[in-house]
């Protein structure tokens, strides 16, 4: 690619060095549902290799086989065929949401691997992203070295294996589909590709949404043998869907905070003059992003629309530099970061005369739609974030409160209401006991409010007593009335204390 394949079609592809930087948005996110999320990291951990192309396909094909066989002789010992459909298509089947009433097609709660091999794509038909991908680069980033990468991710596939500790239903469901798939792939542990991982210097100092995901990951699957197979997946997606969104604004600030740091420089101002400086500008993830009861789409699409300007600029400015003779290699730490913003104030005066700045106005220009997040890469990112944070909508108004585990709501019933930050039930129950992972016995509320802030998330203590958030603990039962807590509140782990003994060894 150069310089000026670059100005015809700026999304097309990126300067190999930003392509394969740690700070990258990669994959790419589009539409996808918290049970997309899961289904696809199923495939990432135990299906190696699976396209997600090819679910939509094998699900009609499962689900045609499961219709023809009601012809077939019924064997002595096996559920009946149409006992079987029910199972499918009614204890399984996932609500399907008002644009999606008339269309046929099998999507099912991934309450085990193999139900992810016939459902759970983004798309149902084309090339789908791979959210599964977007998770194991969180657990690269957010764990403390490689070697704990590793594990987490290990940790991963026994928690998603259906063992003899899991319930009855789910063990006999994934026997159930593993009998019944046809030339299907075995449930085998994927390896982790480290490629997106960050140095140990850099994550020791860094405060960003994957590092909390990553010990809430831990958490949750210490939690498993405190309830069902099918609570606890709804568990694991209330932390999957805020890590993952709020993962992809961090990347969002990150950009547009670096290319900020570039126009100062080209501006005149001096690059900064330490690694640490670079963490402490450009890298930390300290913005509090969305505040509790507020609406949350604005917000995320500023940061997506910040993003996209800033995408521009750091491939006009990376291949003006190669143009210049100046090559640059690799953007995965601050380290990185600090020699490209030296190399960038160093070579100033040529990078102006090259007219960086007014090429990059003239292609934000020409790209001001998807710039303001109205079609591609934005409005995909904004499409994302409310499918994957917001309350599932249903096309069967009796099933309205299938969803649980959300992070959004709509604040009314009219099509056009906003969606506002406030946790669902399941959401709440795993934060809290996130929160309390090491805990023996109650605790501030002041404990939550800092959980939620490592992902970019405000809550007001103040009012905390009165407000949504505080009638949702004490319905869940997971708060004590103290006049001396903070907003007079105290929290208590909501499981067992075999999980907590668990977390903490």
């Amino acid at each position: 690619m150069t310089m000026q394949q670059l100005r015809d079609s700026p999304w097309k592809s990126s300067h190999a060095a930003y392509d394969s930087s740690a700070f990258n948005i990669r994959p790419a996110p589009e539409f996808s549902t918290a049970e997309v999320v899961v289904a696809s990291l199923y495939r990432a951990v135990g299906f190696g290799g699976y396209p997600e192309t090819e679910v939509p396909k094998a699900g009609r094909e499962f689900d045609r086989l499961g219709q023809a066989a009601k012809t077939k002789k019924f064997e002595p010992g096996r559920i009946r065929p149409d006992t079987w459909r029910t199972v499918l298509h009614g204890v399984l089947e996932s609500p399907k949401q008002p644009n999606q009433s008339s269309k046929r097609f099998l999507q099912l709660c991934p309450v085990v691997p193999d139900v992810a091999l016939y459902s759970g794509s983004a798309r149902l038909a084309g090339n789908s992203w791979n959210p599964g991908q977007l998770i194991q680069r969180m657990i690269c980033l957010g764990s403390e070295s490689d070697a704990a990468a590793k594990a987490t991710w290990g940790k991963l596939f026994d928690a998603l294996s259906v063992t003899a500790g899991d319930d009855v239903w789910a063990r006999w469901l994934q026997e159930e589909f593993q009998r019944r798939g046809k030339n299907a792939r075995k449930w085998v542990a994927n390896p982790i590709d480290l490629a997106a991982s960050l140095p140990e210097t850099d994550k020791d100092f860094l405060r960003y949404p994957a590092r909390q995901f990553v010990r809430d990951l831990e958490a949750t699957m210490d939690a498993k043998g405190s309830m069902t197979r099918r609570q606890w997946v709804s568990l694991l997606e209330a932390v999957i869907r805020l890590g993952s969104v709020m993962h992809v604004v961090w990347l969002c600030n990150v950009n547009e905070k670096l290319w900020r740091t570039v126009r100062d420089i080209l501006g005149g101002q001096p690059a900064p003059a330490s690694e640490e400086e670079v963490r402490r500008k450009i890298l930390n993830g300290d913005a509090r992003c969305l505040a509790y009861g507020n609406p949350a789409v604005p917000i995320v699409k500023e940061y997506a629309s910040g993003y996209l300007t800033a995408r521009v600029g750091l491939n006009v400015v990376l291949w003006a530099l190669e143009e210049l003779g100046t090559s640059t290699r690799r953007l995965s730490s601050s380290a990185d970061l600090l020699a490209l913003l030296a190399t960038i104030e160093l070579n100033r005066g040529p990078l102006l005369e090259a007219k960086v700045l007014a090429i990059h106005t003239e292609v934000t220009d020409r790209e001001a739609r998807a710039i303001a997040c109205k079609k591609g890469i934005g409005s995909n990112l904004i499409e994302f974030a409310r499918h994957t944070l917001g309350q599932r909508q249903t096309s069967d108004e009796s099933l309205r409160g299938y969803d649980q585990s959300y992070f959004l709501r709509k604040r009314g019933e009219a099509r056009n209401a906003p969606w506002v930050v406030s946790l669902g039930p399941v959401a709440l129950l795993a934060m809290v006991h996130c929160c309390l992972r090491e805990a023996a016995g109650p605790r501030s509320v002041q404990r939550l409010s800092d959980h939620l802030e490592w992902y970019g998330i405000q809550v007001d203590l103040d009012n905390m007593s009165g407000s949504d958030l505080g009638r949702k603990l004490r319905m869940l039962g997971l708060v004590l009335d103290s006049p001396d807590a903070e907003s007079g509140m105290l929290m208590i782990p909501p499981f067992s204390s075999a999980a907590r003994l668990g977390a903490s060894l």
